[in-house]
């Protein structure tokens, strides 16, 4: 591809003219579309204040400062990223008559300087950086500009008193991005869509044609949804939120409404992936987000446009669902809510989620069983590969490994579901390796030259993995079997969540947080609820085998063994 280039004349730009019970309570008393604001809005306000008094502390007010008027991020670093926080934050108290920072002169010259300084980090080509990996980086552009134009709009719409010292120099910087969004290029699946919601965005604002058709460009190769209703990335709590986001903006902006559909499909797939405390199941991930604790805030605003678009019961459960566990979150998409009126009004009544059900994901390498205040998770093609969940605690995954030539950690090759018995098992090999034929020996000793591959094997050890899980009456009976080679060392690992206490485990002799179950049951307890697990196994002390990953910074239970191992726990 060309070297992009965008040359602005004078430094400027022409700036254009311009899980959820239905007793869940609703935040809302009427289905109109009210004046004044609901509760829920006024109380996301309040939250963007408490955000703003953080935010605003990474603008630099010491005229003897070196970054005097600079957004600092964490790292103490000029960012434009931190630029677009304080702007997109600070924008939106500006404009609503609830903040205490309404119209607050003060706040608009800051916002002014964070504006012009976000202009001066761009590239000639209209591009920004994200400073931790990504440079002249057209995605990151786009990420930007689908926050900060419809700010924009909010504050051009506005009565707030001298903003052109922050409408003018912000719209400098979204047109130049434009020219780079036309052109860019992508790294992931939802880069896409992102820029297309940014062209989307920007289009609102001037009707470039180049908008549309770029746009178009991209949509053409199709969304990447499987069969299951998720996205490429499996990313459940980041990406595929965000690509049902995005992709409602496209759909709006460009008049698409067949996009809808992805998005529907999306969001009917999540009901599935919900725990019983509303966290949403992360560990099919493809991304950062693999096996984080995640709740459902950055589905408020689709679950909410869905819900009032098609008049969907079990979307307003969703959106219930949320304001009652993770309400706190959803502060950072404020923008959506002021700039859309059709978003004050009552959601729909509500219709129960589902709360009973088995089902395998075959696109995820996933099977998720929920029974009421219970549910788990297994998983293919993962270290982890059961986790069980109750309202107040989390068994947050079970691995073993066994000291086989260095790489006995178990990850199946398999998932099987036989009517409601779900099986994974692996398989590994340990050769032994003859003299490199003498033929093609090079003579000069170097063993790089002599590859394994071409030397023939001898006394291969073997080792068959099988794990089947099946329901009981209150919970999970797993069954391991290990069998091939004898007297291979291994390590069950059991791994719950923090804060907890246990009983019927047995401390380890010099690891913190690590603990054997050496006999009978063992029981974790938090907040009213207890996970059960057991009977215990104890055939060795050594539980860091060779070859398996670390233990992770949480309460561990080991049992552990030698082959042929087979030993049956059950989960309650």
């Amino acid at each position: 591809m060309k070297r992009r280039t965008f040359i602005r004349k004078n430094g400027q730009v022409a700036l254009l003219a311009p899980l959820v019970p239905v007793s869940f309570p609703s935040l809302f008393s009427s289905r109109d579309a009210p004046e004044v604001k609901p509760a829920w809005l006024r109380k996301m306000i309040a939250n963007n204040d408490a955000s703003l008094e953080r935010v605003q502390r990474r603008y630099v007010a010491d005229p003897d400062s070196p970054h005097f008027r600079e957004v600092l991020d964490g790292y103490g670093m000029p960012s434009p990223h931190a630029a677009t926080s304080f702007l997109k934050t600070g924008i939106c108290a500006l404009i609503s008559p609830e903040s205490t920072y309404h119209a607050d002169s003060g706040l608009v010259e800051r916002l002014g300087h964070a504006a012009e300084f976000l202009l001066s980090l761009q590239h000639e080509d209209g591009t920004i950086d994200l400073l931790s990996t990504n440079f002249h980086s057209t995605p990151d552009t786009g990420f930007i500009v689908k926050w900060l134009a419809p700010v924009w709009r909010l504050l051009d719409n506005s009565s707030v008193p001298e903003k052109d010292a922050i409408t003018i120099p912000l719209k400098q910087f979204l047109l130049q991005a434009g020219e780079a969004l036309k052109v860019g290029g992508i790294h992931t699946p939802n880069h896409r869509w992102v820029v297309c919601s940014a062209l989307a965005e920007l289009y609102k604002i001037e009707k470039d044609p180049g908008y549309r058709n770029r746009a178009e460009r991209w949509l053409s190769e199709g969304i990447d949804m499987d069969a299951d209703g998720q996205y490429e990335e499996k990313s459940s709590y980041i990406y595929s939120s965000l690509s049902n986001r995005v992709l409602i903006s496209t759909a709006r902006g460009f008049d698409k409404p067949e996009l809808y559909s992805n998005v529907r499909r999306n969001l009917d797939m999540n009901f599935y992936y919900l725990h019983p405390n509303g966290e949403i199941v992360t560990e099919a991930s493809g991304r950062q987000d693999n096996s984080i604790i995640g709740t459902l805030e950055n589905y408020y605003y689709p679950y909410r446009y869905m819900a009032l678009k098609d008049e969907n019961g079990q979307y307003a459960a969703a959106c219930r669902l949320i304001e009652t566990t993770a309400f706190e979150k959803t502060t950072g998409f404020l923008y959506y809510f002021l700039e859309d009126k059709e978003l004050w009004k009552a959601l729909p009544g509500p219709k129960p989620l589902p709360t009973s059900y088995s089902k395998v994901f075959r696109n995820s390498n996933l099977a998720r069983v929920r029974r009421g205040d219970y549910d788990a998770s297994i998983l293919m093609g993962s270290p982890v590969f059961f986790t069980f969940h109750k309202p107040s605690l989390a068994l947050q995954g079970i691995r073993f490994a066994s000291a086989f030539f260095g790489k006995g950690q178990f990850v199946s090759e398999s998932l099987k579901e036989e009517n409601g018995t779900y099986i994974l098992s692996s398989y590994l090999q340990g050769p032994y390796y003859q003299p490199f034929p003498a033929d093609k020996i090079p003579g000069d000793g170097d063993w790089s030259g002599m590859p394994r591959s071409e030397r023939p094997q001898s006394e291969v050890q073997e080792l068959n993995s099988r794990v089947t899980i099946r329901e009981t009456e209150q919970g999970f009976s797993i069954e391991i079997s290990i069998a091939g080679t004898d007297r291979v060392p291994v390590a069950l690992e059991l791994v719950f969540r923090p804060g907890g206490t246990f009983v019927g485990t047995v401390p380890h002799e010099e690891l913190e947080d690590t603990y054997y179950l050496k006999e009978g049951t063992g029981k974790y307890s938090h907040a009213g609820s207890a996970i059960h697990f057991g009977p215990g196994l104890h055939q060795h002390r050594w539980v860091q085998l060779r070859g398996a990953l670390p233990k992770q910074d949480a309460p561990t239970v080991f049992l552990t063994g030698f082959t042929p191992f087979h030993h049956t726990i059950q989960i309650t």
